[in-house]
């Protein structure tokens, strides 16, 4: 039987996995990272915080680049990391990069009371894209607002979206919990109760709403809402695996703020070895044909203890 989640025991979480292979995640060098590349997952390394969110911002314009009116073109993009959204505003602003082919896929949005918040929500997502992005550009190279595509929880329409044009690039972070987007662990109860799902069960799941894990709402508070924990929405409506799997590439941006030196190695090592385990969502990627993990150097750290 599996072991329980030393958080949240009514929930699957990366807790519930064999010890052995948390403390192998562990003990793993800036080298070792580097040499888990294989044919499919690229490992790439940035030294400076400028480097990092500037290479990061350039997969929204080369994407963009890519568009023409016979074969539409677009970047699925996240909030958090958000710094490189003015820098995609100020490149295309800079380049005069028309996008007028080109598509935004939002990655996800807080749901309260059953519907997706917003655009006044404090914390919300699509909020967030407009006004450090899609607002900064000048109107004469806007994209057009029926190519910008935000989930709601009615996500009818934005599944649609996904078959009206090429998705590039599929970019995001990674939560504490090891989810891309809003793709949390499951809770423990009924067929997963005592396992979680399977790699082709979890595959399944589309756009959706979804209950988010106390790890998630932790980690929001504390890096979007100064800890205010209460101010945190338990659901949201994410992006899901069908969709994920529509895009050519999937790029995971580690700047050391969202998850810990300890996390960015286990799924580095999962993905790497293809060690695939709902309990870690991000391990799904495993089966994914193109992926790449990009670290800002710095923030790698050590997994030793250190005490204050």
């Amino acid at each position: 039987m599996r072991t329980i989640s030393r958080v949240a025991p009514d929930w699957w979480d990366y807790t519930t996995l064999d010890r052995a292979l948390l403390d192998e995640a562990a003990r793993l060098t800036e080298k070792d990272l580097h040499g888990l590349q294989r044919n499919g997952f690229r490992v790439c390394f940035y030294d400076t915080i400028q480097e990092f969110y500037l290479a990061e911002a350039l997969e929204y314009i080369t994407s963009w680049q890519q568009a023409t009116e016979e074969r539409p073109a677009g970047i699925c993009g996240p909030i958090g990391p958000t710094e490189q959204l003015p820098l995609v505003a100020q490149l295309v602003n800079s380049l005069g990069l028309s996008l007028r082919h080109c598509h935004f896929w939002g990655m996800d949005e807080w749901v309260v009371d059953g519907r997706e918040v917003g655009r006044d929500f404090p914390l919300g997502f699509a909020r967030a894209d407009l006004e450090l992005c899609f607002n900064r550009i000048r109107p004469e190279l806007a994209m057009p607002v029926e190519n910008l595509h935000f989930p709601a929880a009615d996500s009818a329409a934005y599944r649609k979206s996904w078959d009206r044009a090429r998705c590039v690039i599929m970019q995001g972070g990674q939560g504490e919990v090891k989810h891309w987007a809003f793709n949390d662990p499951v809770r423990r109860e009924g067929a997963w109760k005592d396992r979680p799902p399977t790699a082709a069960e979890y595959r399944s799941f589309a756009t959706r709403v979804v209950d988010l894990h106390p790890i998630t709402l932790m980690q929001n508070a504390r890096t979007s809402g100064a800890g205010a924990v209460q101010n945190v929405p338990a659901q949201a409506v994410t992006v899901g695996p069908q969709e994920t799997w529509k895009a050519e590439k999937v790029s995971i941006w580690h700047p050391g703020v969202h998850d810990n030196p300890f996390g960015m190695r286990l799924t580095t090592l999962m993905i790497s070895k293809k060690i695939v385990d709902t309990a870690v969502p991000m391990s799904l990627l495993a089966d994914h044909p193109n992926v790449q993990f990009n670290f800002y150097r710095p923030a790698l750290g050590v997994c030793t203890v250190e005490m204050h």
